[in-house]
């Protein structure tokens, strides 16, 4: 896992974590996966329905290695190795399309209104909403343990390569890929197009001693109509309550 390794290369670049050993990028890959294994043949559901790859997709978040994927990024004008400047979290309720929520594990969002929502399976997620109407619309939270001295997302990269190692290695196509800082935590956003008929949004943060991903998916013909919702949904996500 991301915390029994000494270092990690991601483009060349070595970023050092706890322990005394040096894996792989390919060995660190099979470790995360292995910490959270996932399946891959179809989307589950309360009543074990069917999970698609995007499940696994979500899980791999931590996942950051492989060939740099060209083509289709959108980046931060500036590729500066520290982000200064505040962006207040969302708070918006969207028209009654969104509404607060606060776990008492220590975080918070803003989710939304009317969805089916699920505490944690392990291995798969934290918590988990999913549309009424259509199942395959669903937001998911999950968390990594990592050592107390990693505090920060940006220990994997930058935002622009950690989010093309991601698309290269799901057979996904990177739209986007943003940063920003919100009450003193980093989060790295990206947009993703997978080749199965998915778009995902997905959200990386560092805090608490853990490594925090949010993801939200829909069918690619149903994005525009969910896009707005989505990144309101990711802008609120607070992995602290105060």
């Amino acid at each position: 896992s991301l915390v029994a390794c000494k270092s990690f290369t991601l483009t060349h670049k070595t970023y050092q974590l706890e322990t005394n050993s040096t894996l792989t990028m390919g060995r660190f890959i099979n470790l995360i996966l292995a910490a959270a294994p996932l399946t891959v043949s179809g989307f589950s559901v309360p009543n074990g329905e069917v999970v698609s790859r995007r499940e696994s997709f979500a899980k791999a978040a931590s996942v950051i290695g492989g060939t740099i994927a060209a083509g289709g990024l959108v980046m931060p004008s500036a590729a500066s190795a520290t982000v200064t400047d505040e962006t207040p979290i969302v708070t918006t309720r969207q028209g009654g399309l969104l509404e607060k929520y606060q776990d008492s594990r220590g975080w918070k969002i803003m989710a939304p209104s009317g969805w089916n929502g699920f505490d944690g399976e392990v291995g798969a997620y934290d918590k988990k909403w999913q549309d009424l109407v259509d199942p395959f619309d669903n937001i998911k939270l999950s968390s990594t343990p990592v050592k107390s001295t990693t505090t920060s997302i940006d220990i994997l990269g930058p935002v622009e390569e950690v989010g093309a190692s991601l698309a290269g290695k799901r057979d996904a196509k990177l739209i986007a890929a943003l940063e920003r800082q919100t009450e003193g935590i980093l989060f790295y956003t990206f947009d993703f197009a997978l080749n199965d008929g998915t778009h995902q949004l997905l959200l990386l943060c560092v805090h608490k001693g853990k490594i925090w991903s949010l993801d939200a998916s829909t069918r690619e013909k149903r994005y525009s109509k969910r896009k707005e919702l989505y990144y309101n949904v990711l802008g609120s996500f607070m992995p602290k309550l105060s």
